[in-house]
């Protein structure tokens, strides 16, 4: 029997990138509120937006958040092995969750974790979003596994926030003399 193909998807934020007009953002925003509000499916005109700037050019420059989770995936991606890999974004870039879950499914896999780079708890993309697309998603693609590695151990969390503390004091430390 052949083993199934596994595949991880790293979902970041997303930032606006900069020469996005700030009107685009702000009327998304608005007519995301207003749905949530009356309980709605997103309007197209809303989806059109959501995609408009989704898709807007973007550089190391001109959207510094993408480079970074890029980097951090590049890592990441070098330790998964075989694994085959996604990054995807909550809002402003893309891809979608949606979006990478079709693309590695396309690519063979049929166990799918999704981790993210929002490590607290009580953020609505980590603790409500991401949970409902991907309740959103198993019912369109019932032979593949979709699994949320949610939430983060804090104390693993809090390890690597005192690390990171300890590098820089170390090298505080060592200027100071």
């Amino acid at each position: 029997m052949a083993t199934q193909k596994q595949g991880v998807i790293l979902v970041g934020h997303g930032g606006i990138p900069k020469g996005c007009p700030q009107e685009l953002v702000t009327k998304l925003k608005r007519l995301e509120a207003q749905r949530r509000t009356a309980q709605l499916p997103p309007s197209s005109e809303e989806l059109e937006l959501d995609a408009k700037i989704r898709q807007w050019p973007r550089t190391a420059e001109t959207d510094p958040y993408q480079a970074g989770l890029e980097a951090v995936a590049t890592r990441l991606r070098s330790q998964l092995k075989d694994a085959l890999f996604a990054v995807a974004y909550n809002e402003f870039c893309a891809p979608t969750l949606e979006e990478s879950v079709e693309a590695l499914i396309k690519q063979g896999a049929r166990h799918i974790t999704v981790t993210t780079t929002m490590f607290t708890p009580g953020g609505s993309h980590s603790e409500v979003e991401i949970p409902e697309i991907l309740d959103h998603l198993r019912p369109q693609y019932p032979s593949v596994v979709l699994r949320y590695a949610w939430p983060f151990d804090l104390e693993l969390v809090a390890n690597t926030l005192a690390e990171q503390i300890r590098r820089f004091a170390t090298v505080a430390s060592h200027s100071d003399q």
